[in-house]
Formats: structure tokens, sequence, C-alpha cells
């Protein structure tokens, strides 16, 4: 979405402190969004590593899905377990269209009286409106635009959150709760898209600012904008929704696999009743051929390599595009993510890059590029 006259950009409840930090703002889906501050992006990246950014990913959507078959309905739109998800559980979901191809990826956790969910800024009216059009008879769909989102990231971000709200420490990756702080509520799971431990916050917009800025105030805290934010989930082999996944991709061919549980699986006992089941499953257990697959992509020359370069192999015949490409601050190396076909798509591969129409060597390599370090207990 682009603003136009008749349709500004919108400001996050932390517009106002972005612009007191110095921060550079873009337009980023819709939002008057900070790309950086003037530490720069390579300070961020570093910082966020090393001890502890804060993100506003208010621009983000929040919705509840409230009633009895609520799971159930929920479990019709994605490939993945949503009835046995376990209360205070959290869980990566892919909405799929008809083809089985991905219309957004999303996060939610069961919370018990209802499934709290969070989805791509950018996709969030549509993914409202279809979940709304789908399930909205058998549940309640409630969208929570009063809620912004907080992303505290980092190996020291634990530190600086316990001491506002204690007892945070105790969650485990891929969990949440609510905690009170300042007289309101904050719903807080310990998640992120960095590959760092971390906590995401969802807070009621009235209480935005002073959080963050009570945060930041914090010694091991610092802001970081979107610049570092790609940068971070790039080298955790995370995919940005637009860029490495979207409706010309299924689960399979994105290596999402994982996503998928068991249960939903063919032979499982929930298996298919999803959109695009036949397909899904049919490459999933290989029945149906792969005309791609995503891989990570390591340059053997320190040449960044950025999103719709073209691949070839050796002979310089096409075999793919890069989807996200950069130079990985913290390995100091260009990498990138890319669909090859699938018969390049083994570790250690070597492919061309082709950057202002010379052959950049690269080579396929296991993702994450960045160990993660998700605090599991």
């Amino acid at each position: 979405m682009s603003a136009t006259q008749d349709q500004p950009l919108l400001h996050t409840p932390l517009h106002g402190l972005h612009l007191e930090l110095g921060a550079r703002m873009v337009p980023f889906a819709g939002y008057s969004m900070p790309v950086q501050y003037p530490a720069g992006l390579m300070a961020e990246h570093h910082q966020t590593r090393e001890s502890a950014g804060l993100f506003d990913v208010s621009h983000m959507g929040q919705l509840r899905l409230v009633g009895p078959d609520a799971a159930a309905a929920f479990e019709t739109l994605m490939p993945v377990d949503v009835i046995d998800l376990p209360v205070g559980k959290q869980r990566y979901g892919l909405l799929l269209t008809e083809e089985g191809t991905i219309i957004d990826d999303l996060m939610f956790v069961n919370r018990g009286e209802d499934i709290f969910v969070i989805v791509n800024g950018a996709c969030k009216v549509g993914d409202i409106a279809h979940i709304q059009q789908r399930i909205g008879s058998r549940c309640q769909v409630i969208p929570m635009p009063e809620r912004a989102l907080l992303a505290l990231q980092g190996p020291r971000g634990v530190q600086a959150l316990v001491r506002l709200v204690p007892g945070v420490d105790k969650l485990v990756f891929m969990t949440g709760g609510r905690f009170p702080w300042n007289g309101g509520e904050l719903f807080i799971t310990r998640s992120g898209y960095t590959g760092e431990d971390g906590f995401e916050i969802s807070v009621h917009e009235s209480q935005a600012d002073a959080l963050a800025r009570t945060l930041l105030a914090q010694p091991e805290v610092k802001p970081i904008g979107l610049g570092a934010r790609n940068s971070l989930r790039l080298e955790a082999g995370l995919c940005l929704y637009g860029n490495d996944i979207d409706t010309t991709t299924t689960p399979v061919e994105a290596a999402l696999n994982w996503a998928i549980q068991k249960v939903r699986r063919t032979g499982g006992a929930r298996a298919g009743g999803f959109p695009g089941a036949a397909k899904v499953l049919g490459q999933l257990d290989g029945t149906l051929p792969l005309e791609r697959k995503r891989v990570g992509l390591a340059a053997l020359e320190r040449v960044p390599v950025r999103e719709h370069t073209e691949l070839q192999d050796t002979n310089g015949a096409r075999v793919g595009e890069v989807t996200s490409g950069l130079l990985g601050p913290t390995i100091n190396r260009p990498v990138a993510m890319g669909y090859v076909n699938p018969l390049l798509a083994t570790m250690g591969t070597r492919v061309h890059a082709m950057v202002r129409g010379k052959p950049v060597a690269m080579e396929v390599s296991a993702m994450p590029f960045v160990p993660n370090r998700y605090w599991r207990g």
C-alpha cells in the first residue's frame, strides 16, 4: 500500500519518539516507519546481536479469534496443527490460497479464552478480510487496532525486560502470557524475527510510548530500524513475505516443510482439509514434482547480491533468482536466499549470480547463516 493525497501515511503510536531520536523515516506497509537511527544500520545490527534492540512493529496486524470452534475453524485455513496447540504456546502458520500458495505467514498463540494472531503489516487488511469471510460464521474475528507491538530482541533483552515486568524471564521460546504493567496489561511472547532470544510485546496504544521510553532507558537497549531488522532476519534464514514467499510459492517450494505438523500430513489424523491440500501434500510426499526450491546462498566473492538477481548454472543457463540478499554484518560476507532448480539445491552446489552482467560465484549453503540463540530453557 502506498500513500496518496487521499491516503496519507499512517503513524504508529511511537511516531513522535522516532522523530525525537533522529530516525530516518520511510514509507512501509502504508505507515511512516524508521529505517534507521543516527548510529546507522551496521551499529544497530551489532547492537541487537550483542546486547538488545527495540523495534517498533506496530504496523503489524493483531486480532483475536473467539469461540469454542475457533481452533477447528482456523485450522481449515492452514496446513498446521491448531487444535492440539497447548494453552500458552505459540506457533508459526501459513494462510494458503486454493492453489496451495502463500497468502501470508503469521504467528498465533492459544491463550485459552481466544487465539491471538499476528499478521504482516502489508497484508493485514486482506488477511483479516480473508479470515472473516472464511470462518467468521464459526467464531468471532476481532481486529485489535488499539494494540501496538514492540519487539525487544537480543541476548541481554531479558535482563532489561525483567526489571520492568517481573516473571517474564520464566517464558521460553514460543510461549506467551499476560503481564501487568503500569496499571495496564501486556501480552508478551518469547519470540521474534532476528534469530536471537527476545520478546514481542503487545501493548495498548495509550501505553506504547511510555513503555518504549522506559525500555530505552535501560542500559542494554537501543532503538533499531527496519534496515537492521532485514539484515538480522536474513542472517537467521527467515523469509520476508513479498520477497521470499508470496502467492506464487507453496510451503514446500519455500522449504517450510517444518511448519506442517505430522497430524496434517498424508496419513495424519487430520490430514488435508486446508486450501490447496492436494498440491501441498503431493509436493511434500513426493508424488508431485517441485519446479524450484528456496535455498541459502553464500557468495564466494565480496560482492553483495541483491533481490531479483538472476542465478545461472556454471554453463550459463538460467536456474533461478535471488529473493533477498546483502552483506551479512555478523558474518562479514555476502549472503542471500533464492529459488533454484531442485537439482541444484544440494549443499555446496556452485551457481553464478549475474551482478551488472558479471557472474559472481555463490554456493548453496545451510541456513541459518548465523546460529539461532532462542531461549528454550
